[in-house]
């Protein structure tokens, strides 16, 4: 199974650490983001990994060397050049799914205990065009969801924004949080044919909503973390010791 790690993004909430590292170098509980996220994925069954980089990327890819892919194949998508947002970056590796199969997509800064194989499975049984991992959590900005489970649209609380901007929220929609891991069709990559080089993959979801089935995904029992900013990183550290990797 196929797999793509977002390591790219230059981790501007967690300065000064990313002044001189890639997020997903930061270490928690004496490993770092990157290695939690892969290694979490390799006990799934994923034994293919690309991961994309940028911001520190040398040290990524040494990284990766050091450990020698943790015995598995691991690549890496090369947006050096230009930082290609998370559409654009998956986009960018697609000559890594070539073998016609869907593929998970993780935020290297995500830390949880989902069961990323359950996931997958769950994924493949319904067969949309894409799976995401939500929950019910209080957050400002929201995705909103059909009682059948399908993407309408995004809320922003604070602000009223919605997307599509016509989109009016109404109680039969379901305000869900997005968790940062999802499952794509490779269906995707002709749908993204017309797009710019650069763009975010939640703007793609949500053009594509209307005449594409993409759906939530609620786990049972779902611990999650994002460790996006300093004051998060104690709190990983006990994260990581109450819910280790499933083996």
């Amino acid at each position: 199974m196929k797999a793509m790690i977002f390591a790219a993004g230059l981790g501007t909430r967690l300065k000064p650490l990313t002044d001189r590292m890639p997020k997903a170098l930061v270490p928690v509980a004496g490993k770092p983001l990157l290695e939690h996220v892969i290694l979490k994925l390799r006990a799934a069954g994923f034994d293919e990994i690309v991961v994309n980089v940028h911001h520190f990327a040398d040290q990524i890819i040494g990284f990766l060397e050091t450990k020698r892919s943790f015995g598995i194949r691991i690549e890496v998508s090369d947006e050096r050049g230009q930082l290609l947002d998370t559409g654009g970056g998956v986009r960018r590796a697609a000559p890594f799914f070539d073998d016609g199969a869907p593929f998970l997509v993780h935020n290297v800064d995500i830390l949880s205990d989902l069961d990323l194989g359950a996931l997958y499975r769950h994924h493949l049984r319904r067969d949309p065009l894409a799976t995401l991992v939500v929950s019910r959590r209080r957050t400002s900005r929201y995705l909103l969801f059909t009682p059948e489970g399908r993407l309408r649209g995004w809320l922003n609380e604070r602000t009223g924004e919605t997307k599509p901007p016509t989109l009016s929220p109404t109680p039969d929609l379901h305000k869900l949080a997005f968790a940062g891991i999802h499952v794509m069709s490779p269906h995707v990559f002709a749908l993204m044919d017309e797009w710019p080089e650069v763009f975010p993959i939640m703007d793609f979801y949500l053009a594509q909503a209307a005449t594409q089935r993409i759906e939530g995904y609620v786990p049972p029992a779902f611990h999650m973390l994002d460790v996006g900013k300093l004051d998060t990183l104690h709190e990983a550290e006990t994260f990581v010791a109450a819910y280790p990797p499933l083996a």
